[in-house]
């Protein structure tokens, strides 16, 4: 694999952290607006959480990706 390659892939995976990070941010701000004014079912707020956790595990396994420990 080309220098170049390396790099088109890791800048490739920080814009996808980016765009999952900003998701992530905008769904901590629904759930805020929910508890202020919650909705009829609480089904919405337990997808939004949910959503929020696996956006969490996903940036978590992108920054893994990018920057692995050296001693793992």
């Amino acid at each position: 694999m080309a220098a170049n390659d390396s790099f088109t892939e890791k800048s490739e995976l920080l814009a996808l952290m980016v765009e999952l990070r900003t998701e992530h941010r905008d769904l901590d701000e629904a759930i805020a607006r929910c508890t202020i004014n919650p909705p009829d079912d609480q089904l919405t707020i337990r997808r939004l959480k949910k959503r929020k956790l696996l956006l969490k595990d996903r940036i978590a396994a992108l920054e893994r990706q990018i920057d692995p420990d050296e001693y793992a």
